[in-house]
């Protein structure tokens, strides 16, 4: 453990080793751009342009905030006016989040922008927008498009993407400025949250949340009351984390439309989201489940065999859980509250870890940040770009082996899986004693990964052959 530190000492320390990459999360709330419906990398990259500072925004500030948004932020219930704008021939420049999908029928073949947020689908946008940007063609990208009537119909005529750039190896250089401490403070400010509202144990389990984010296909449950911010991480970290909140969900969603051989959800995205599972309307849940269980197992998409692909898309479900008076689970098994179907062993199986979100206090007004932080663009790229950092997943597996009777691999896969990914997160430098590594990396993927296999001993015989403790060794 560190020496004590002070929040005024670390902001300045942040200030100081991160210069612009870094903002001051106190001045979102107060710029209300959070009100126009837009992700926190969204409104802290306009906030930042237009107003950079540190402490609450001042009244002049925010005018000329509410200005800028009134013209190129409008609300989705504005949309027929921009609209009507374009139709009385003026060149229109808004902010907004863009997709571009290929039509290739026999009649048609070309892009097309989609504008969901202004009701526009089918836009032109030149080829060389579209080659510049390829991720349009994903999972989408936000950014100022200047739109105008021509006479191919509405076009864009420019477009700005909203970019961070990341030094991945300036990042890891940055963190040996820190102390763990330090550093496991910063990344939760740099989420929203408050360190110091919340005990040691909870920031473990809070910067567990991260884990998708910086490996491939780690697959989590997250099982938590309502309260405790389960979805406020993923609906502000990147767009290439997609959250599902509600509505129907169905193979063609999640995997492949058969009809018009478009990739779903887990092709395009890095990490997928399913929000209160409970609540979730899942169409052919059989298929569903089974298209599940080869991509948890493989990373392999496909749906009736007609296309097939692979992903490193990390899959996220949360779901509420019924606690006791004392803020234990009332139910047993933990996985009792899910859909029946998913329920299944093989399927449980493939998750990685749960997070014991129940062990978080509900969030309260000070629970989020009041400091200085990443900024969200920056902060989501680099734990992104960290998935391409093998070295923690190489330390992980020469380090860590597990115990006892029988050796299950998929158990040792989840251990070295989620040890490596808190190491990129904590230690991305690669810098730290084998207590620090066991206390902050190997313990809490043991805690996770027992979750997960305490559900199984309890639901399958099968599972029984095996020791019913996780028991590991360094070396």
């Amino acid at each position: 453990m560190s020496d004590l530190f002070t929040p005024e000492a670390l902001d300045q320390k942040v200030s100081r080793v991160f210069g612009h990459l870094a903002i001051d999360k106190r001045r979102l709330p107060s710029s209300q751009l959070n009100r126009r419906n837009v992700p926190a990398y969204v409104a802290e990259w306009v906030l930042d342009s237009l107003a950079p500072g540190e402490g609450p925004v001042t009244p002049e500030e925010l005018s000329k905030i509410q200005t800028w948004a009134d013209r190129f932020l409008p609300l989705p219930s504005e949309a027929r006016i921009i609209r009507n704008r374009l139709l009385n021939g003026e060149v229109v420049k808004v902010l907004t989040p863009v997709e571009v999908e290929v039509v290739l029928t026999r009649r048609v073949k070309e892009r097309v922008a989609q504008l969901k947020l202004l009701g526009l689908s089918e836009v032109y946008i030149a080829d060389g927008i579209v080659e510049d940007y390829p991720d349009l063609l994903k999972q989408g990208m936000w950014g100022v498009v200047e739109l105008m009537d021509t006479q191919k119909g509405i076009a864009i005529t420019s477009f700005k993407p909203m970019q961070a750039s990341v030094n991945l190896e300036l990042f890891k250089e940055k963190r040996a400025a820190f102390s763990l401490d330090e550093w496991r403070a910063l990344l939760l400010t740099s989420m929203g949250y408050s360190p110091w509202a919340f005990t040691e144990s909870e920031k473990t389990y809070l910067l567990c949340r991260l884990l998708p984010l910086v490996e491939k296909n780690l697959h989590m449950l997250e099982l938590a009351p309502k309260g405790t911010g389960k979805s406020y991480l993923y609906e502000n970290i990147n767009p290439r984390v997609r959250l599902l909140s509600g509505g129907n969900v169905s193979p063609a969603v999640l995997f492949v439309n058969n009809a018009s051989g478009q990739w779903g959800l887990l092709a395009r995205f890095a990490v997928v989201v399913l929000d209160e599972v409970q609540t979730l309307k899942f169409e052919k849940p059989q298929e569903i489940i089974g298209g599940l269980k080869g991509f948890l197992a493989n990373g392999r998409l496909t749906r009736g065999g007609l296309y097939e692909t692979s992903s490193s898309c990390s899959l996220v479900m949360l779901a509420n859980i019924m606690l006791d008076s004392e803020q234990r689970p009332i139910l047993s098994p933990l996985i009792k509250e899910l859909p029946e179907f998913l329920q299944e062993t093989a399927f449980l199986d493939r998750l990685r870890g749960i997070i014991p979100g129940w062990k978080v206090h509900k969030l309260s007004g000070d629970s989020f940040a009041q400091g200085i932080g990443l900024k969200s663009d920056f902060f989501g790229d680099a734990l992104l770009a960290l998935r391409e950092d093998v070295s923690a997943n190489q330390y992980a597996v020469h380090t860590i082996t597990l115990t006892g009777r029988k050796r299950y691999k998929r158990n040792e896969d989840a251990v070295h899986l989620i040890a490596s990914g808190l190491m990129k997160l904590q230690f991305p430098h690669g810098q730290m004693d084998m207590e620090e590594y066991e206390t902050y990396c190997v313990c809490p993927a043991i805690e996770l990964r027992q979750l997960v296999w305490e559900q199984l001993y309890m639901l399958d015989a099968e599972y029984r052959q095996y020791d019913e403790e996780i028991r590991y060794e360094l070396s």
